[in-house]
């Protein structure tokens, strides 16, 4: 009897989904411009290795509503930007047992930083695994600071990871596949992006690339690059990182999901940023 119910219930679910994506609309045709920066939102898809999916990648911007492109596009709007304004503070608060602050290692990261969260993921020959923002912060808060490492998705954590990423507002996504094992990380990522997962099945390829462009539950399906991340999303009221984004997706599809930055996820980062490669850094985003 619970079986039964089960099916009927995963059935409706289906069934509203599959009726869910059956609008269409055709992201939007306009430029995005942030403080006077020009943000590439439109790219020619990166042609090494082989196998993009897409000819151009596309922001998620473009896949938005009016108001919430809007709130992007200014400054004064975006809620994210108070996250970045708390970053900036952390950034030159002193904190540790070494009595430094990051501001004390990098002085102004308008100059230090400017450009470098384009590049994350990247190799890192001390651990041997690819490392995102997240994790150099805490590497520096330990190794530097003799600070407590964040917990993942601590507030400050996000704060300081979107005013790090927002120095590099404008400058395009670059991936080193070429550093250590990076190579095989990505091909790991691109198989966790294929693989059909949770009780109804499906993979991140399912609704951004087989239902790109789709309304679904009144959420118009991107290309699902990740140049905007940490992001802030309104229906949350808050920054949203991308280990939690994946980790969100995943439960969506009833799978179990895996932990914030385990070799799953990260090879999962290293995958999707280079899909996205090409298209400005974002950073704070604003999504539905």
């Amino acid at each position: 009897m619970k079986t039964s119910a089960f099916l009927l219930s995963a059935a409706i679910v289906l069934a509203g989904a599959t009726l869910g994506t059956r609008a269409f609309a055709d992201p939007v045709d306009e430029t995005l411009e942030i403080d006077g920066v020009a943000i590439t939102t439109v790219a020619p898809a990166p042609s090494q290795p082989e196998g993009h999916p897409f000819e151009e990648v596309k922001s998620g911007w473009l896949y938005r509503e009016p108001d919430t492109r809007a709130m992007e596009a200014d400054s004064f709007e975006n809620p994210g930007m108070l996250n970045v304004e708390r970053g900036e503070e952390i950034w030159n608060t002193v904190e540790g047992e070494a009595g430094k602050s990051c501001a004390s290692c990098h002085e102004d990261a308008s100059e230090t930083m400017q450009g470098v969260g384009a590049t994350f993921p990247k190799w890192s020959e001390a651990t041997g695994k690819p490392i995102n923002v997240e994790l150099q912060i805490n590497r520096c808060r330990a190794e530097n600071m003799q600070a407590e490492p964040y917990a993942f998705d601590a507030q400050d954590q996000k704060d300081l990871t979107a005013y790090v990423k927002h120095q590099s507002l404008g400058v395009p996504v670059t991936i080193d596949l070429a550093a250590g094992e990076m190579m095989s990380w990505w091909n790991r990522g691109k198989d966790r992006y294929y693989l059909r997962t949770g009780q109804l099945n499906l993979s991140c390829a399912t609704c951004h690339e087989g239902y790109n462009g789709r309304y679904i539950r009144a959420d118009h399906l991107s290309q699902g690059n990740t140049n905007g991340f940490p992001t802030y999303r309104l229906k949350q009221g808050n920054l949203v990182s991308l280990h939690n984004r994946f980790r969100g997706c995943i439960r969506d599809t009833r799978a179990e999901f895996p932990d914030a930055f385990s070799d799953e996820l990260m090879a999962l980062e290293v995958y999707t940023a280079w899909r996205g490669e090409n298209l400005s850094v974002e950073t704070p985003a604003v999504r539905q």
